[in-house]
């Protein structure tokens, strides 16, 4: 059976990690998330596979054409329509003949969740994979009933069931002529979920991860973290109590690692740093003297030298931090950090969050933010400054003080 990966998305709610990379291409553990989704399609025994591509194309295509991932890829351009339906019917020249597995490229899972999908699937039929979530108001939920689906129900205030449709599917061609047949909505989208009633639902088990907001990739960051095998580079006088990955070129000097760390080529932990739970570091990063990182995920060419303290943070690349740049993750009154996006405050779920911090970015010393703030690409966030609130993209914020001077006897 050969697969259809969707990622032509935007991922706005990831904002403002993904104004300058597609949301498949968020790096974690090491690897883009449409890496891990491909790596676990092939050991469910896929080997060919269309990759659905459209926002910033190029870097997704480049990364895949560059980096082999054991699949026979082919690469489809998403036209004008937006819209999971409309990325689908740019497959069927694809997948005419032959039924196939749908999948995001933004969710990920274990490949024994597309096994049983792909083994429960009736040829020429459609099949839903669902799983039972604790919080099913977030998600696309299902009806169903004799086991087939009902009816669906977008992040419903009330949900009728805890099945929520976690985007991997398998469909046979007869699927792009009921999506022609349905037509658009008065938002100028196929409607794909009125394709999937009456399709076969299949609840599922495992690990699934559906990355809609900057600080789920924490826990699928942990999970990553957990399944990928120790690899060794260059230790000197530290203190290890937790699993390394290291790629060539890395080095730890002189610091103590307390949790499970993924190091990138040619980048430098120490001397003298502290890295606490289950960390991320990209290529060609600097974590150095007497700076602590806790539960984060650095993107490449980050540099924190001196004196910093980065938690629960998601960085992206080629940040500079300042020395003494404090990001603050806990709130006074222990309450869950909320976050302001482009739809509304967002409750994250979270004792600790920080911040969510966009490429290139600028801290100068003694700089700090606030729990939950997002720092758009670009910004310069000078000396002393404590950002209160949040920063779009290419923001200089520096602080005007006073000073007063007064002369001894």
């Amino acid at each position: 059976m050969k697969a259809v990966v969707l990622a032509a998305g935007e991922g706005k709610r990831m904002r403002p990690l993904t104004y300058t990379r597609p949301k498949a291409m968020l790096c974690v553990a090491g690897a883009p998330l449409i890496s891990h989704v491909l790596c676990r399609l092939r050991e469910a025994g896929i080997s060919e596979a269309a990759i659905v591509v459209k926002y910033k194309k190029e870097m997704v295509t480049d990364y895949l054409s560059e980096n082999d991932c054991g699949m026979k890829l082919t690469f489809i351009e998403q036209g004008e329509k937006d819209g999971t339906g409309a990325a689908l019917l740019c497959a069927q020249e694809y997948a005419a003949k032959e039924d196939f597995l749908m999948v995001a490229a933004d969710n990920v899972c274990d490949s024994s969740i597309y096994k049983k999908v792909m083994d429960s699937h009736v040829n020429g039929g459609k099949t839903i994979a669902l799983k039972r979530v604790a919080n099913p108001s977030r998600f696309g939920v299902a009806k169903v009933e004799g086991g087939k689906i009902q009816e669906f129900f977008e992040k419903p205030e009330n949900p009728p069931s805890d099945l929520a449709n976690i985007s991997v599917y398998a469909f046979g061609p007869q699927i792009f002529r009921e999506l022609k047949s349905l037509g658009t909505s008065p938002r100028g989208e196929y409607e794909i979920v009125d394709a999937f009633l009456g399709a076969d639902a299949i609840e599922v088990d495992g690990f699934w991860m559906d990355a809609g907001y900057p600080w789920n990739l924490f826990e699928l960051n942990e999970r990553l973290l957990s399944e990928a095998g120790a690899k060794i580079g260059t230790i000197e006088n530290s203190s290890i109590k937790g699993k390394l990955i290291m790629e060539e070129g890395a080095k730890i000097i002189d610091s103590h690692i307390d949790g499970n760390l993924y190091v990138g080529r040619n980048s430098v932990i120490g001397p003298h740093a502290c890295i606490k739970g289950n960390v991320s570091i990209g290529e060609n990063c600097n974590v150095g003297e007497s700076t602590t990182i806790k539960s984060s995920i650095l993107f490449d060419n980050v540099n924190a030298k001196h004196l910093s303290y980065i938690g629960d943070s998601v960085v992206g690349s080629g940040v500079n931090f300042g020395s003494g740049t404090q990001i603050a993750n806990y709130r006074f009154d222990s309450e869950n950090v909320n976050v302001l996006t482009e739809k509304g405050w967002v409750n994250s779920g979270r004792k600790k969050l920080g911040a969510i911090i966009g490429d290139d970015v600028k801290f100068g010393v003694l700089a700090c933010t606030m729990p939950g703030k997002t720092i758009g690409n670009g910004c310069w966030v000078g000396s002393n400054v404590n950002v209160t609130r949040n920063l779009k993209p290419h923001t200089k914020v520096f602080a005007k003080q006073e000073y007063v001077y007064a002369q001894g006897e």
